[in-house]
């Protein structure tokens, strides 16, 4: 049950990430997938699963500006 309601939290948030970079879902899938605030999502023990969609996102978002040079 927790790898399904995992799964559908992630989709929502690839979802909003490509509303919110303005590129495809695929593409977002994908910078998504290859994140740090995606391996912290899957590893129960962080907490990060326990947050909002939104929250999720904002993190996600901070770390891809802290890599912009």
């Amino acid at each position: 049950m927790r790898d399904q309601v995992l799964w559908r939290k992630t989709a929502r948030i690839i979802q909003l990430a490509a509303e919110e970079l303005d590129v495809s879902v695929e593409r977002a899938m994908d910078m998504f997938y290859n994140s740090e605030t995606f391996a912290l999502l899957d590893n129960p023990d962080s907490g990060l699963q326990l947050m909002g969609d939104r929250y999720v996102l904002d993190s996600f978002l901070r770390e891809l500006a802290s890599q912009q040079p």
